[in-house]
């Protein structure tokens, strides 16, 4: 297959919203097509999609690791003449834990980040991303979401790492099974049942040491379809380890730094994939803005579908 290299130069979207664009291809999420978006809600039901922020989770500890939530004030230790009962709570977590975004200053190559920007220099120990950092997204992605349910469509449970990748046919089988099309500006989400795995067997090691996912191949259909953001339930969105010899995180790759498209990762699509299969509407309202974290290279996710 082509160099992924080569692929991103092709596919490239530097220049496209100016030389000082930060969000990339959210700029395909116009107004008209929130309000377009708004006709996806249907029945009124709200789904939530994100991970539990918890000490059970996804991470084992190398590197990342789960959040630490602690009380700083319990009830009876601040008290006043009207009986008041306060408490208060903190919460220590990597931005990149559970349920997350990866902002443009995530994943790179050849010290460049999206729309050229010097890896290197945009990103420091003292203040994070100075360019394509994760508030310059915000408000993130709102607007309209499809459901591409991969582990349904194969039959399974969930989809093993060492199947074959998701591909760009695939993607078209599931959409012509569901009778839905994504188009300009849509938020992509599909299922590998990667978090029905979690809930069967547990936050195992196996969790993270692999992953069912995209091939480097669904990358130009991914650009042709003007697809706004892609969101999965698994923690790579590609497939790992990866299938394309001398890369890393190709798709990542050319996604995220050649073509400006923030990916979500370890969403929770269970409850909306039950819903849609039994009503047979797979597209909705979403809605996913991130943390406005100053310098942030990424960060937790707390994304909804309204149907």
């Amino acid at each position: 297959m082509e160099d992924f290299k080569a692929i991103g130069k092709r596919l490239s979207n530097w220049g496209r919203w100016g030389a000082d664009d930060q969000r990339g291809t959210l700029n395909f999420i116009t107004p008209e097509k929130v309000r377009a978006a708004a006709s996806s809600i249907r029945s009124g039901k709200v789904f939530e999609l994100s991970l539990p922020l918890g000490m059970v989770g996804p991470q084992q500890g190398t590197g990342r690791f789960n959040p630490i939530h602690a009380m700083t004030i319990l009830p009876g230790e601040f008290t006043t003449p009207d009986g008041l009962v306060v408490s208060d709570d903190m919460l220590t977590l990597p931005l990149q834990c559970a349920s997350q975004w990866d902002s443009l200053a995530h994943v790179g190559y050849d010290d460049r980040f999206y729309n050229d920007v010097i890896a290197s220099a945009a990103v420091t120990a003292r203040g994070g991303a100075s360019r394509n950092s994760i508030e310059a997204v915000l408000p993130g992605a709102v607007g309209r979401g499809v459901l591409l349910d991969l582990a349904r469509l194969r039959g399974v449970d969930w989809i093993s790492a060492e199947d074959d990748p998701i591909t760009v046919a695939e993607l078209e089988r599931a959409e012509a099974a569901q009778g839905v099309r994504v188009g300009s500006g849509d938020a992509l989400l599909f299922r590998t049942g990667w978090r029905r795995k979690s809930l069967v067997e547990g936050w195992t090691p196996e969790w993270l040491a692999a992953n069912p996912g995209l091939a480097l191949e669904c990358a130009q259909w991914i650009c042709e379809r003007e697809i706004s953001i892609v969101a999965a339930d698994n923690w790579g969105v590609e497939i790992q380890p990866s299938r394309t010899a001398g890369a890393f995180l190709p798709l990542h790759c050319v996604l995220l730094r050649d073509v400006g498209m923030m990916f979500g990762e370890m969403f929770d699509l269970e409850a909306l994939a039950e819903d849609c299969a039994a009503d047979g509407q797979w597209d909705f309202f979403f809605s996913g803005p991130p943390l406005r974290v100053v310098g942030g290279v990424g960060s937790v996710a707390n994304p909804v579908a309204v149907k």
